[in-house]
């Protein structure tokens, strides 16, 4: 059986840095042998590097290297701003997080500087004061080189751009004196990776404010210009539907951006998959079998599939992520409860994600009030889907021996799988159920075989083999 695990950690951005090189004056920084380059140039040497070496570009992103990566790519290597759109929950706030990965893992900035100027190359008024003795060099990570802001109603030029400081003002500083403007999250991201989540939320005015620094690279505060060159990468994501059709991004913003790349949602079970596994919180402290995660991915698919959801707001990847862990945490209620000592998911722990996560859905008007049972029908049609795809056409007759001679066997999410396994008996042929389902070596517990045997006899209802009867708090399994 595969056990839920994340790969977040694999990524070399989260890695514990190397050591920051030693250089910390403007002539060691020289006689050191250190090129200056801009932001868009490292990102793209160092892409095309990884291109030629296959290594990993954008780790922890699933089902999308045929599709997004490559235009993604094409636009990185090209130096063009960009926007992502796609539905929520289609990774595009961990797409542009992946980027940062592509910067050079330490650059020198001036020490002091609010704007992380270049030794070479001082841009801001304070740093172009100081003599080349005064220039102290520090060095600064690339998870240190990243900037980003939830685009909401309320957000102001301030925010973004700066302001005047009416404290530096207070100081003694005339208005028109640089050193008085407090600088917004763009200038402070200078020589970083910036990114806009949900641009089109931004009011008219304020998106007016970043034409400047997409196109002239400078910023404008307060009535005059501050001739910064700001050397930055800019990233937006965006909704499809709020960025092209309903006009709430004015035109000239969206033709400064040179590339729109569209996100989607996995692209095949296997994509789907690999996703749950990835992103499951590995702490809960059960075992999820390889089949239920399967069972999961499939009821997500029907979800964003069916004709009852609402299709504009999709259906997010943090629905069947929520979902796994909804059914682990489940089985590890059922340990404390019945004294399990090794926890693991079963059928019966799933009606209850039904339940917990309605609330993630939008559903079409003409289904409200009926959420949980379209919910629920989609779940039995995954899991039938899922039994026909691991154990059809695997001889069951051992098991349903079990109800030849009118036997009933009680299951429910606070029967223990030491208590099922009693009340089920010896099966014939349980160690190929349990190869079926991918449970192997290492997967010989109860919790196992009863998550196994559980599955059967659900697949086995679905397929009207067996009856059902819902009772409180579980299922009657009969003839």
């Amino acid at each position: 059986m595969r056990v839920l695990r994340p790969r977040r950690r694999l990524n070399p951005v989260h890695k514990s840095p190397a050591p920051a090189p030693s250089p910390s004056t403007l002539r060691e920084l020289r006689e050191s042998g250190h090129v200056h380059r801009s932001v868009k140039a490292e990102i793209r040497a160092n892409l095309l590097a990884r291109l030629r070496t296959g290594e990993t570009r954008f780790p922890g992103i699933v089902g999308f290297d045929e599709t997004v990566l490559p235009h993604l790519e094409r636009a990185l290597i090209a130096g063009h701003d960009l926007v992502l759109l796609g539905e929520r929950g289609q990774g595009k706030t961990r797409l542009i997080r992946t980027v940062i990965g592509l910067l050079d893992e330490w650059t020198p900035v001036i020490q002091g500087c609010e704007i992380n100027d270049h030794p070479f190359a001082p841009v801001c008024a304070r740093c172009r004061g100081l003599a080349e003795d005064e220039i102290k060099v520090v060095w600064k990570h690339r998870t240190e080189r990243y900037g980003e802001k939830l685009a909401t109603p309320d957000t102001s030029v301030g925010d973004l751009i700066g302001d005047v400081d009416p404290i530096k003002l207070a100081e003694g500083r005339t208005l028109g004196d640089p050193e008085t403007v407090h600088y917004g999250l763009v200038p402070r991201t200078n020589r970083g990776v910036f990114s806009v989540n949900e641009l089109p939320d931004l009011a008219e005015r304020i998106q007016v404010a970043l034409l400047n620094v997409l196109e002239e690279r400078d910023i404008q505060v307060r009535g005059y210009t501050l001739r910064l060159p700001l050397d930055i990468l800019l990233i937006a994501s965006a909704n499809p539907e709020d960025y092209t059709n309903r006009g709430r991004i004015i035109t000239p913003l969206k033709d400064r951006f040179g590339a729109e790349v569209r996100t989607h949602y996995p692209s095949s079970i296997e994509d789907e998959l690999a996703l749950i596994r990835q992103e499951v919180i590995p702490d809960i402290g059960a075992d999820v079998p390889e089949h239920l995660v399967e069972v999961i991915a499939r009821f997500t698919r029907l979800v964003r599939d069916s004709t009852a959801v609402d299709t504009r707001s999709g259906v997010s990847a943090r629905f069947s992520i929520a979902a796994a862990e909804t059914a682990a945490a489940s089985a590890v209620r059922r340990a404390a409860l019945t004294g399990e000592e090794r926890p693991v998911a079963r059928v019966c722990d799933l009606p209850g994600v039904v339940y917990t996560l309605r609330g993630k859905v939008e559903f079409e008007v003409s289904e409200e009030g009926r959420e949980v049972e379209v919910l629920a029908h989609l779940l039995r049609r995954a899991t039938a889907e899922t039994f026909r795809s691991t154990l059809g056409g695997l001889e069951l007759g051992a098991l349903l021996d079990k109800f030849a001679e009118g036997a009933q066997i009680e299951s429910g999410e606070l029967v223990s799988a030491t208590e099922l396994l009693r009340r089920i008996g010896p099966v014939d042929g349980l160690a190929k159920i349990m190869s079926r389902l991918g449970m192997g070596e290492g997967d010989e517990s109860p919790g196992h075989a009863a998550a196994a045997l559980e599955f059967a006899l659900e697949g086995l209802y679905l397929m009207r083999r067996l009856s059902k009867d819902d009772v409180a708090g579980g299922s009657v399994y009969r003839t």
